[in-house]
């Protein structure tokens, strides 16, 4: 009889296990890291042994210590964490920092890390059409269209509907099960309709900047950025950064299971939350 280790070198059995270079295939042919944009560091950041077998798999948005001490904890194979923990160069691995202890914890309990980030934002069916879906939509397309790539690849999205203000805000709190900061436009109010909505999740400044929309929806701003795009018309929803992007684990887990055909156990990450809460002013 073959032992679990030989069945998943010819390419799976049933629950068993997957060599890791086969699961990060799955994971470039959900969304090529060549989609990333240059500046980010997204693909196979810790591979910690040569022919790695994964059973289990944990998905965060974040790697933070917590989510670590989880993974650890429930033995898992591989992390895919959304944001990158490595991001810039390591110069050292101590324990001094809390992305060097995660680094080191990856290497001694012999567990892969893997990072999609702005892959996963601009594929369709990814992070921001998730997003997107707390919205009616009438019409959606990339505000940046990804040369070279398949339709409705790209940065962003805007997308046509037919809503009142209030509702939006209302439907948004219920797809990212959070609340939200809201920033009226002059002008508008609750009962606003709102015929055209720009969205990226994660710090959309930069990338909202000039869209001619009713509305913007985004995880974080500045101040500044705020002020400007209410000024020129339009109201700013701010969910989080990471709030407007970690529901998305939820869509993509039972995908990936199917594409693994149940050959690991796929799990979103119970330590993962975003920094940020917003807390009742006491009486």
């Amino acid at each position: 009889m073959l032992s679990c280790v030989a069945v998943v070198r010819s390419m799976t059995k049933q629950g068993c296990g997957m060599d890791l270079m086969q699961v990060v295939k799955q994971l470039e042919r959900f969304a090529p890291t060549t989609l990333a944009e240059k500046w980010d560091n997204v693909g196979l950041l810790i591979e910690p042994a040569k022919d790695k077998v994964v059973q289990k798999i944990l998905l965060t948005n974040d790697l933070t210590e917590p989510v670590m001490s989880e993974a650890v904890d429930k033995k898992v194979d591989l992390i895919i964490s959304y944001h990158p923990p490595i991001f810039k160069p390591l110069t050292r691995i101590t324990m001094g920092h809390w992305k060097e202890r995660v680094v080191a914890s990856c290497l001694v309990n012999n567990i892969a890390l893997y990072s999609p980030h702005t892959a996963w934002d601009k594929i369709p069916g990814g992070v921001n059409d998730w997003l997107a879906q707390a919205v009616d939509i009438e019409d959606i397309k990339p505000l940046i269209p990804e040369p070279g790539a398949e339709p409705d690849t790209g940065s962003g999205r805007l997308v046509k509907t037919n809503m009142p203000l209030a509702k939006i805000v209302s439907a948004l709190q219920e797809h990212i099960e959070n609340d939200v900061h809201m920033a009226c436009a002059n002008g508008h109010n609750s009962n606003f309709n709102v015929k055209t909505v720009g969205i990226c999740a994660g710090s959309g400044g930069s990338v909202l900047q000039g869209v001619p929309a009713d509305l913007v929806i985004t995880g974080e701003m500045s101040h500044h950025e705020v002020l400007d795009f209410n000024h020129n018309g339009t109201t700013v929803l701010l969910c989080n950064h990471s709030n407007s992007e970690r529901g998305f684990l939820r869509q993509f887990q039972g995908q990936f299971v199917d594409r693994l055909k149940g050959a690991c156990s796929v799990m979103i990450s119970e330590m993962d939350t975003d920094p940020l809460t917003t807390k009742q002013r006491a009486n």
